[in-house]
């Protein structure tokens, strides 16, 4: 299961000897700016046999940021909900032995927002809302910035570009 594919529950179920009880908005995660962040989701999935639950993910420590005065959206959270009733925080990178009636209930981070947030806004300031006006880009308050590509993407992309 990934987040970037969003796994289909049928597909889901019919691959992994689990059941999805809840795959819903995270409402309020995004951090606050004239343009509010994104809001994560929540997914529970609940195991119907014994097998090993590996988690791979980021943001867990470390809040995703806002840009230009955004502030950032809340953390992710991994935790393993056994079914004799503990609470387990699984951290961002780990791997567990479960059991049948266990529930792993992953919350994945908001996004950070954009720009400084507004005295009494929520998220959409009093200006922008007519909705063809949120389609309008935020005037910028400085250049953007720039930065130097490095990295396995960029010698792939470099790769390509070549042939």
């Amino acid at each position: 299961m990934t987040n970037t594919r969003i796994t289909d529950p049928e597909i889901l179920e019919l691959r992994y000897p689990v059941v999805l009880q809840r795959f819903e908005l995270r409402g309020g995660s995004g951090g606050s700016g004239r343009f509010r962040g994104g809001d994560g989701v929540v997914r529970e999935l609940l195991f119907r046999r014994a097998t090993v639950l590996s988690v791979l993910s980021e943001r867990r420590a470390t809040r995703p940021y806002g840009m230009a005065g955004g502030l950032p959206g809340a953390p992710g959270l991994n935790l393993l909900l056994r079914r004799d009733g503990r609470t387990i925080n699984l951290g961002g990178k780990s791997s567990v032995s479960v059991e049948p009636g266990d529930v792993f209930r992953l919350l994945t981070p908001g996004g950070g927002g954009f720009g400084p947030p507004e005295e009494g806004a929520e998220g959409v300031p009093p200006a922008l809302q007519d909705p063809q006006d949120l389609w309008a880009p935020p005037a910028p308050s400085r250049p953007p910035q720039t930065f130097a590509e490095r990295g396995s993407v960029f010698e792939y992309r470099r790769a390509q570009e070549a042939v």
